[in-house]
């Protein structure tokens, strides 16, 4: 039993890398994808259009936030990365979270992100910069009559939640 369940861990790689299947790391995706010379390794990439998406930000407090680009070009199917900047320009620290939106709002099923600084509350620390990743692909069945997306995210910061104790439940016997 015990060769047989050893035996089946490299069998299952090689059946689902040889599917495109349960891929579970962006380094694997990414590996996947030069070696099959495809953008996302799924081979779905709808090269027959191109998608602008647009991005915004809105802070709702005293920092500075915004993505890196204002827009980028992609095919659906296609997997993008963009980085959004982040400072905490106040003299305190700070737990924060950012919202994302969409339009046109139907463009929201089939904008699929696997990495999102969104996904998360962070603590900044008082003058701390930071850069965080959005990486996402659209899905190649969004309606062929949209031709540009815009990503919004509106950052805020999260009420009641204390940064220093935040960073203690991050780091439990860390002193600050």
């Amino acid at each position: 039993m015990f060769g047989f369940g050893y035996a089946m861990v490299p069998m299952y790689r090689a059946i689902c890398s040889a599917l495109g299947i349960n891929v579970l790391s962006l380094s694997e995706r990414q590996e996947i994808s030069r070696q099959q010379g495809l953008a996302d390794g799924n081979g779905q990439v709808d090269r027959s259009r191109s998608i602008t998406v647009e991005f915004d930000a809105n802070a709702r407090g005293p920092w500075d936030f915004k993505p890196a680009v204002s827009h980028v070009v992609v095919h659906p199917g296609e997997l993008a990365t963009v980085m959004y900047e982040f400072k905490n320009v106040q003299n305190r620290p700070m737990v924060a979270q950012a919202i994302p939106s969409y339009a046109p709002h139907q463009a929201s099923t089939h904008f699929n992100k696997l990495d999102c600084f969104c996904f998360s509350e962070h603590v900044l620390q008082p003058g701390e910069s930071k850069q965080w990743p959005v990486v996402f692909v659209i899905d190649p069945k969004l309606p062929r009559d949209v031709k540009t997306i815009t990503l919004s995210y509106t950052f805020f910061e999260v009420p009641g939640k204390s940064a220093t104790k935040q960073a203690a439940l991050v780091a439990p016997g860390v002193r600050s």
